[in-house]
């Protein structure tokens, strides 16, 4: 990882620290979810929509957080809801692919 990239992460790390403190959330389990999540972002932002990237995140969090009160469920539930979502980025690029000048996808 490059100089930048090691500052720029050991400060996400930092911040999402003092998040977690204050929304009393596990920073354990933040700590599990945060490369899926920066991938799943990444693919939002670069697929369906980017300003929908931090809202699909909050909304995985969201359901994740109905749907398990243990912490291996509440980890499990993250990833599945992850997983759900990457593979919906999949198929709406796909279905939402724009034509090329042929007329065709």
């Amino acid at each position: 990882m490059r100089d930048d990239e090691t500052r720029k992460m050991a400060v996400m790390n930092r911040w999402l620290d003092e998040v977690c403190t204050e929304l009393g959330v596990d920073r354990t389990l933040m700590t599990s979810s945060t490369s899926p999540l920066l991938r799943l972002i990444g693919e939002v932002a670069h697929g369906p929509s980017r300003p929908g990237a931090p809202l699909t995140a909050f909304l995985v969090g969201l359901a994740a957080a109905t749907a398990a009160t243990d912490r291996a469920g509440q980890e499990a539930a993250v990833a599945e809801r992850i997983d759900a979502v990457s593979r919906l980025v999949e198929r709406w690029t796909a279905e939402n692919a724009p034509e090329d000048e042929d007329g065709g996808r």
